[in-house]
């Protein structure tokens, strides 16, 4: 029970999307925090550490002068244009809202400009529905392999596991693994993992 409570407990904020050379990873950052001296620590610690989430739900966070500062951004529009979404007190969830019939209601006039509107805020839409992810520039599968070693050394500093064992990799990816263990555990830290 503790086991799950372990996975299923704390803020939502400290999960960790990685991109790991095009592999996703997901992770709490309390897992990358396990060993102090690594690299990964270092950029995830909370002097570093900014939460993650997808862009959409920051756009939604916008303030009106920063709705105003993305559309003064868009090719092709009237700087007065810009003046509508401040007049109108336009925050970032109800420009997401925005349609044809809304722009025309906040003022929007021109055929062209509210064509072109639209089309920005729909693009917007599907650029920013895309979740954040910190990008791990590495070989997946030795990442994933240390990954794997520091959520069991988690879990066993909860008390919900033992010691984990060292992980096992494939002859053809040890020096590669190696590289990669020494680049994140720098000194004598990388002998947690390698031994």
């Amino acid at each position: 029970e503790r086991f799950i409570e372990s996975f299923a407990s704390g803020c939502t904020s400290d999960i960790v999307m990685l991109n790991v050379s095009g592999t996703m990873m997901v992770t709490k950052r309390a897992t990358l925090l396990v060993v102090e001296e690594s690299m990964l620590a270092q950029q995830f610690d909370d002097s570093k550490w900014t939460e993650q989430g997808s862009s959409k739900s920051q756009v939604k966070q916008w303030t009106t002068e920063e709705v105003v500062e993305w559309v003064s951004t868009v090719e092709g529009i009237q700087d007065d244009v810009s003046n509508l979404f401040m007049e109108n007190k336009i925050n970032g969830s109800e420009l997401l809202a925005l349609d044809k019939d809304g722009l025309q209601m906040i003022g929007v006039k021109r055929v062209g400009t509210l064509c072109l509107l639209f089309d920005e805020i729909k693009s917007l839409k599907e650029t920013v529905g895309q979740d954040v992810a910190t990008l791990i520039e590495h070989s997946p599968y030795c990442f994933g392999k240390i990954l794997d070693y520091l959520r069991l050394k988690h879990l066993n500093a909860l008390d919900l596991t033992g010691l984990p064992p060292l992980p096992t990799v494939c002859d053809r990816k040890k020096e590669t693994f190696d590289k990669v263990v020494k680049y994140y555990f720098p000194g004598n830290s990388s002998k947690l993992i390698l031994g």
